[in-house]
């Protein structure tokens, strides 16, 4: 069984579709053991709270000092005793002490293509006005191992989207996250938990 532990920042609709995907057999061999929030009150922990998930809130900003922080992020992920971070919205940067510890055992969902709109000030909502502002016909969604780069660790999955005339960002974003982010993230995690992810280096890809 492989134990994950799901980490946000709003309102938690990628973890939703983890979530329905177990729930009607989509993710086998998988259970949440956590969800970890880096900001309180946010609508994602009161979905984990009704589907009984344990959870909880590490804000940086009621730590006083950076090392505070990070050793308090690693001690939730501990109990929760994660064989699988998944990034599902979170929004800070990893620390990297949390990844040298999860080496090649976090992943995360970005509203794009890879390498196209990423990196440094690419999440949310800014990603689909980058898009719309310049023009492109096609975007998409993409689930990627993470390292110490913003973005830059390899590629398990992607999925392309369609830019219709008219969208608004928000348009974008919904499409996106119905059409690539809530198929491709479940179809991830259910691959790593039934050891299907081939792995060469930067190369990674599922055995169908």
């Amino acid at each position: 069984m492989l134990k994950i532990v799901v980490m946000v920042s709003g309102g938690g609709t990628n973890l939703q579709a983890i979530i329905d995907s177990i729930s009607k057999g989509r993710i086998s061999n998988t259970q949440i053991t956590g969800v970890i929030s880096s900001k309180p009150d946010v609508y994602a922990l009161t979905r984990a709270k009704e589907n009984d998930i344990p959870c909880c809130s590490i804000s940086k900003k009621s730590y006083t000092d950076t090392e505070s922080y990070q050793q308090a992020l690693l001690k939730a992920l501990s109990n929760y005793q994660p064989d699988l971070i998944v990034l599902a919205g979170y929004l800070p940067i990893v620390p990297a002490v949390v990844i040298e510890m999860y080496r090649n055992r976090i992943i995360n969902i970005h509203p794009s293509l890879i390498p196209s709109f990423c990196g440094t000030g690419c999440y949310g909502i800014h990603v689909h006005e980058a898009v719309l502002e310049r023009g492109v016909k096609i975007t998409g969604a993409t689930v990627h191992f993470v390292d110490e780069g913003t973005d830059t660790g390899p590629i398990l999955l992607q999925k392309a989207v369609l830019v219709e005339n008219g969208d608004t960002p928000q348009d974008l974003q919904q499409r996106v996250m119905e059409e690539a982010e809530w198929v491709i993230l479940p179809r991830a995690i259910n691959a790593i938990a039934n050891g299907t992810i081939i792995r060469e280096n930067q190369n990674v890809w599922i055995r169908e």
